[in-house]
C-alpha cells in the first residue's frame, strides 16, 4: 500500500521503516516533512493512505480533498483524534485509525519530571550553577510526600501517574466521568471537579479535548484553586485557557506551571524556530515567567513509545489492506 507520511521527522522515518520491515516491507512509505493542510494535501496524490500526527489538519475540506485523490485510510500516529472531522471521513468513505495506547508511562513519567523540576527549581538551579552562582535563595521547594495531587482524567496515562505519585506518598484525588475501579482500590479518591480544584496542591490534566473539556481550566476554575497551586498540562493545549492562566501567574494564584502542550502549538512545535522571532505574543509572554516550564510536546518521546506507535500504525495499514478495516479504528473506547 502507498502511504504518505505527513509531518515526518527523522525519528518517524527510523521507527516506521523498522516496523514496516518487520512485516516484510509490505508498504511503500513516502515521508513528507510538510504539515497536512489544504495547501499541501495534493502531496498525497497516488497514495492509498496517509499517516498523520497531532498538528496535521484533517477538517472537512482536507478530508474531501483526500477522498478526491483516492485516499481510503487515515492512519493517525496518536491517540487523540480531535483534529479529525470524523463525519466528513465517514461521508467520504475514508476509514480513520489511531494508536489508542502506546506508552502511558512515557507521558506519566514526563509529567512527574515537570512536577519535580518546577518544585525543586531544577531549571533555574542548572543555569545558576553554570554561571558560578551556588546561592540557594529562591530555590525553596516542598516535599511531595503527603501533598494532595489532583488528576483530571484517569485513563491509561492518568492511572499510570496515580500509581507513581502514590509511591511518593502523595494523597491522590481524581476526577473522571468514568472512575477507574483499580485506582479506587488503591486509595485514589474521586471527587467532583470543583472539589478537586479546591483540594489539590498540584493539578495534572490528562483528559481528551472535547467540547466539554475545552478551556476546562479558565478564569472561573482558577478562582476555585488553592493559592500557589502547581498546574501541569500534558494532555491537549486547549484544555486550559492560556490567557486566564497568564493572569493567574501574574496574580500568584498559580505558583508554577508546567506545559508539554499549547493550544496554538501547531505553528510552533516540532520544528526549529531558534533563528526566528516568535510571532505568538501569548506564548512569548509565558516564557517570561521564571516559574513556567514548557517542553515542546515531547512527553511521548521515548524509545518504547515510538516503537509502539510505529508498530500499531503499520498494523493498522496492513489490517486495512487485508480486510478493509484497520486494527484500531477510531471508536468510542476511552482515550489513553
Amino acid at each position: 500500500m502507498e502511504i504518505a507520511v505527513f509531518s515526518s521527522r527523522s525519528y518517524d522515518r527510523s521507527f516506521l521503516e523498522a516496523a514496516n520491515a518487520k512485516g516484510g516491507n509490505r508498504h511503500h512509505l513516502q515521508f513528507l516533512e510538510a504539515t497536512l493542510t489544504l495547501q499541501t494535501v495534493s502531496l498525497a496524490a497516488g497514495s492509498d493512505a496517509i499517516c498523520c500526527f497531532v498538528n496535521d489538519s484533517l477538517d472537512r475540506p482536507v478530508v474531501e480533498a483526500l477522498s478526491r485523490l483516492g485516499v481510503r485510510l487515515i492512519a493517525l500516529r496518536s491517540a487523540g483524534f480531535n483534529h479529525v472531522d470524523l463525519q466528513a471521513a465517514e461521508s467520504a468513505g475514508i476509514r480513520v485509525a489511531r494508536v489508542p495506547a502506546y506508552s502511558p508511562e512515557a507521558i506519566a513519567e514526563h509529567t512527574l519530571a515537570l512536577i519535580l523540576c518546577l518544585n525543586r527549581k531544577i531549571h533555574r538551579a542548572y543555569v545558576r550553577v553554570r554561571e558560578g552562582n551556588f546561592a540557594l535563595d529562591g530555590l525553596l521547594g516542598f516535599n511531595l510526600c503527603a501533598r494532595t495531587v489532583g488528576i483530571v482524567g484517569t485513563g491509561k496515562i492518568g492511572a499510570a501517574l496515580s500509581k507513581i505519585l502514590s509511591g511518593f506518598g502523595c494523597r491522590v484525588v481524581a476526577h473522571d466521568p468514568v472512575p477507574n475501579p483499580s485506582l479506587a482500590d488503591m486509595g485514589v479518591e474521586y471527587l467532583p471537579l470543583d472539589d478537586l480544584l479546591g483540594a489539590a496542591d498540584i493539578i495534572s490534566l490528562h483528559c481528551p479535548l472535547t467540547p466539554d473539556t475545552h478551556h476546562m481550566i479558565d478564569k472561573a476554575a482558577l478562582g476555585r484553586v488553592r493559592n500557589g497551586v502547581m498546574l501541569i498540562n500534558t494532555s491537549r493545549g486547549a484544555v486550559i485557557d492560556t490567557r486566564a492562566v497568564i493572569e493567574g501567574l501574574k496574580s500568584g494564584k498559580i505558583g508554577s506551571l508546567g506545559l508539554d502542550v499549547y493550544e496554538e502549538e501547531g505553528d510552533l512545535f516540532f520544528r526549529d524556530l531558534s533563528g526566528q522571532m516568535l510571532q505568538d505574543d501569548v506564548f512569548a509572554r509565558l516564557l517570561t515567567f521564571p516559574n513556567v516550564l514548557i517542553t515542546g510536546h515531547q512527553g511521548f518521546f521515548t524509545q518504547e513509545a515510538l516503537e509502539a506507535i510505529a508498530d500499531v500504525t503499520i498494523e493498522n495499514a496492513s489490517s486495512f489492506e487485508t480486510c478493509g478495516r484497520a486494527a484500531y479504528p477510531v471508536g468510542t473506547e476511552r482515550l489513553a
